[in-house]
């Protein structure tokens, strides 16, 4: 009948026809909108970007200059007013119902465009169709979600419509930013949904892309998977894709015992990764060495020191710190590693343009660590010394 649409589907059927769809728009958003347009860390095939500029017009109404332009200014004005979607700022509420809305009344703002949508496609179809007519893909993937699926295909139409509005307006931009874990303390409050990224194609890992921004694979732990970067990782070998960037390693030789230009450089490349172990090897361990010395003590603020300790300290608002006070009063020694954390984090935030001075700041780190008596600390700065840019070289 006309109302089961030319497929005729079983509602077992639509359903997932629903999830392939939606899962074609997710990658189109992942891949080439975010990990190509916005950030640049990969190239694609022009047959790979028309393909997703088509599929995005047709499922999302989504203009790639407007897009990649308010991400770019996400990522340049991040927690602050001036970002376009902060659940810090606006409330977490407000992006899970409005972010939608948010997009939409950033894109109105010309002067985003302007310095944040450069490099973006302006050929003949993109002037004349795609910015031209938004709505008209919307409508018509309508006519084809009618022409298929009958009468439920204005039921396909409106799961398609709403996926990406919910899921990366509102979850990654909302949730992305308020609820999670935290491998790397960056300078905003992105985190990771989830380890496991294939529900938004990889981008669950959020706190992972804004530490590194530029990378083209936004998975980092050995547990973590990110399906967009599987997809690009198919599409160059089939020659659609070309990786530009990924996220930094860092490098350890065994044996290394000195400190050179090398090992400032490498150091600074990997700082979040350094402060990382920092605060597994440094931090935890004394933690739970004073809970278990101080007992009582350190009840009521023992299950937020190693948070608290290792935070990003723009992110630290004044209860945070009487905390942090607090836990100082009774800890000498905690004290002492946490001074040490901001001062190792010093010597490439205020010297980053000076690699002799890089260089110098932190022998005399290593110095003061290996004469503070603090075992932790000790093992840490010999660990410093053996950060290399290049990795061991192997035995013929």
């Amino acid at each position: 009948m006309w109302y089961n649409g030319l497929l005729d589907l079983s509602g077992w059927q639509l359903v997932l026809v629903i999830l392939a769809l939606t899962h074609v728009t997710i990658v189109s958003v992942t891949v080439y909108l975010h990990r190509y347009s916005a950030h640049r860390a990969l190239d694609l095939h022009p047959a790979l970007q028309h393909f997703f500029r088509f599929w995005l017009w047709m499922t999302t109404g989504q203009n790639t200059r407007e897009w990649t332009a308010i991400h770019r200014k996400h990522h340049a004005k991040c927690e602050t007013s001036e970002d376009p979607h902060s659940p810090q700022v606006l409330g977490l509420m407000t992006v899970l119902r409005r972010g939608a809305e948010l997009y939409r009344d950033e894109a109105n703002n010309q002067q985003t465009l302007e310095t944040y949508g450069k490099n973006c496609p302006d050929d003949w179809i993109e002037r004349n169709v795609y910015s031209r007519y938004t709505f008209g893909g919307i409508v018509l993937m309508a006519i084809i979600d009618l022409a298929l699926f009958g009468v439920l295909g204005m039921t396909v139409w409106a799961v398609q419509m709403m996926w990406i509005p919910f899921w990366a307006a509102g979850v990654i931009n909302g949730i992305g930013h308020f609820f999670g874990y935290r491998n790397f303390e960056c300078s905003d409050a992105a985190t990771n949904i989830s380890p496991w990224g294939i529900l938004i194609g990889g981008e669950e890992l959020h706190n992972n892309h804004h530490t590194y921004p530029n990378s083209a694979k936004l998975s980092v732990k050995p547990w973590e998977f990110d399906l967009g970067w599987a997809y690009i990782r198919l599409f160059s070998a089939l020659g659609l894709a070309t990786v530009k960037r990924t996220t930094p390693i860092a490098h350890r030789v065994e044996g290394k015992n000195s400190l050179d230009l090398d090992t400032v450089m490498a150091i600074a490349n990997n700082r979040f990764q350094v402060m990382a172990e920092f605060r597994r090897t440094v931090i935890a361990p004394m933690v739970q060495a004073e809970k278990t010395r101080l007992e009582s003590k350190f009840s009521g603020i023992g299950r937020s020191a190693k948070r608290l300790l290792a935070r990003e300290t723009s992110l630290l608002d004044a209860r945070h710190k009487m905390r942090l006070e607090t836990l100082f009063s009774r800890s000498d020694a905690l004290k002492q590693v946490y001074e040490k954390r901001l001062a190792l984090q010093t010597i490439w935030t205020e010297r980053r343009n000076n690699a002799h001075e890089m260089l110098e700041a932190l022998r005399q780190w290593i110095a003061e660590a290996e004469a503070s008596g603090n075992q932790a600390l000790q093992a840490f700065a010999e660990q410093l010394k053996s950060y290399s840019l290049r990795p061991a070289m192997q035995p013929a």
